[in-house]
Order: C-alpha cells, then sequence, then structure tokens
C-alpha cells in the first residue's frame, strides 16, 4: 500500500492520493476534515465494512449502517491523541440485537484493522441500535 500526500496552495491544507488515484483533502485549518477526523472515520468505515461481511455471513437482513464516532483527545499536552473512541452502529432492517452486537464485537475485537493499528492505551467502545425498516 502507497500514498502521496502533497501540500496546496492554502496554509496547512494536503491532498493525499493512494495508487489508484483517488484524492482526500486535509486541512488543518477547518477547510476539511482534519486528520484526526479522518481517523476517526476510518475506523468507523473499517469496522462497518466487517460488520456488513459478518452480518451477510449471520444471514441477517439489513437495508443500511450508519455510525457516530465520538472521540476523547487529551488536549492538556502534545500530542493530543485519543484517549477514547465510541462508535455507536445504526443497523436498519431485520436484524436481531443479539447477532447485530456478536457481529460489532467480533469487528472491534478480531477484525478492524484500523482500530487494532492504533495505541492499545485508547479505550475503544460501541454501542448498537437497531432500526427496524
Amino acid at each position: 500500500m502507497k500514498i502521496q500526500l502533497k501540500s496546496t496552495d492554502n496554509e496547512l491544507s494536503y491532498t493525499g492520493m493512494n495508487e489508484n488515484g483517488f484524492e482526500q483533502f486535509f486541512s488543518g485549518k477547518k477547510a476539511a476534515c482534519s486528520p484526526m477526523e479522518t481517523l476517526l472515520m476510518s475506523a468507523a468505515a473499517c469496522s462497518s465494512i466487517d460488520l456488513e461481511i459478518l452480518l451477510k455471513k449471520m444471514r441477517q437482513s439489513y437495508a443500511s449502517i450508519e455510525v457516530e464516532v465520538t472521540g476523547e483527545r487529551r488536549q492538556e499536552i502534545t500530542p493530543a491523541k485519543f484517549i477514547a473512541i465510541h462508535l455507536h452502529f445504526k443497523i436498519t432492517g431485520e436484524v436481531t440485537e443479539k447477532k447485530a452486537n456478536k457481529a460489532v464485537q467480533m469487528s472491534l475485537e478480531k477484525m478492524c484493522s484500523v482500530t487494532h493499528s492504533l495505541d492499545p492505551s485508547i479505550e475503544i467502545t460501541s454501542s448498537v441500535e437497531i432500526i427496524q425498516n
């Protein structure tokens, strides 16, 4: 895996590109997502992909998955790293709460490459909300 990052004409702004030519814009001045916000999005995306795979294997019928992520950062010293991350999964469809919780647990404890790449001192928690359609 290889990416390229280049500064833009705007201060504290960068464009990243992967090997397939897809771009992501980053900003340290709130003109786009910050790198830390992007990290939270990456954790949500990675675990949601796992969740989809697991729910299909469990023969659960879902229409959509939405994740609200909150990250708590250490503010008093640099680096202002995450100390806690909470992922709240909203699954719409005919899904049992037991299987949804098991799938989320499996993703976060065994499968999600992003969360497993983070500092192990970060407390990662989750919750699940089932929305019947």
